[in-house]
């Protein structure tokens, strides 16, 4: 397998360190001083895109036009699901998204799943979630804040609608809050808090560096590697 990577900011740099340890061949590097050139055939199998929001959607066509399978780390761009989906299915190749490519945080998923499916049972908890990143990154809050969101609102019947916006008033009791804090150099951390009068349960995963936002990518790439259609990396883990 033979990939590219398309956005070679700190997380294109990582990709590239940890493909290089497992031997696998880098083909190309795109960035915005080297942008894909749609009248060019390029010879690589799958390519790894870590950009930005506003530019996955152009990527993804270009790229799809060639044959290329896609691994999309990109977060801030899932309103357009749908059209990357018709690309896939149009230029007959494999497509994989993730809000998270952490090994660590698929496995979060599923504990943040089981205990709000728990915590529903006690009408004394309430439930909210802070989240914390670099101050590079684009999108507020993070892609993966929201799937986890949206993993509680699936067991928790108090809450129906996400806030993510900064408010002067007193929350609702069917509102599950996302509160989000950029600056420093902070990898990822997402805590989910199920507070009560008497206790506070609070669940943290903390990212110590990108590595294993690399690490997931490589594997998608590995396993969307002559498929069709478009994935989940949350799906096909288990």
């Amino acid at each position: 397998m033979k990939i590219a990577i398309v956005g070679y900011g700190a997380m294109g740099k990582e990709i590239e360190a940890v493909a290089e340890k497992q031997n696998i061949i880098i083909k190309n590097i795109f960035d915005i001083d080297t942008p894909i050139n749609e009248n060019e055939n390029y010879d690589f199998d799958v390519a790894i895109e870590f950009s930005n929001p506003d530019a996955v959607l152009n990527n993804v066509k270009l790229l799809a036009q060639k044959g290329k399978h896609i691994v999309i780390g990109t977060t801030g761009w899932t309103d357009k699901i749908e059209i990357v989906k018709k690309y896939a299915e149009k230029y007959n190749i494999g497509i994989i998204w993730s809000s998270n490519f952490s090994i660590g945080m698929q496995v979060f998923y599923r504990i943040v799943n089981e205990a709000s499916k728990l915590i529903n049972n006690f009408e004394i908890y309430d439930a909210f979630i802070s989240e914390m990143h670099h101050k590079n990154k684009k999108d507020a809050p993070s892609g993966t804040a929201i799937s986890l969101a949206n993993i509680m609102l699936q067991n928790l019947q108090t809450k129906n609608k996400i806030l993510t916006e900064n408010i002067n008033r007193k929350i609702h009791s069917n509102e599950l809050q996302i509160t989000s804090i950029r600056g420093g150099n902070i990898a990822g951390e997402h805590n989910i808090y199920f507070d009560s009068e008497v206790d506070t349960i609070k669940l943290t995963h903390n990212a110590k560096n990108r590595t294993g936002f690399a690490i997931g990518s490589i594997q998608a790439a590995k396993y969307i590697f002559n498929k069709k259609g478009l994935y989940n990396f949350e799906n096909i883990l288990w």
